[in-house]
């Protein structure tokens, strides 16, 4: 129960050591790296809409079946 109720006083955490970076390297893009981002955004607009598409079969297989069994 200790876990969960905040500690009064300092944080406990250690400090991350500072450390000197290089600012070309941190400021240049990796090479090649957008042509991975937007194939992973490509991927992922696949992705939602294939799970759309699949759910909109879902729907209409269910309700043909339901339009079949109980037509009035």
């Amino acid at each position: 129960m200790t876990l969960l109720t905040h500690a009064p006083g300092p944080s406990y955490r250690a400090a991350r050591p500072k450390t000197r970076q290089d600012t070309d390297a941190a400021a240049a893009p990796a090479e090649g790296s957008s042509a991975k981002t937007i194939a992973r955004v490509c991927r992922f607009a696949f992705t939602v809409t294939l799970m759309t598409v699949a759910l909109a079969a879902i729907i209409a297989l269910k309700t043909s079946i339901y339009f079949a069994r109980f037509h009035y």
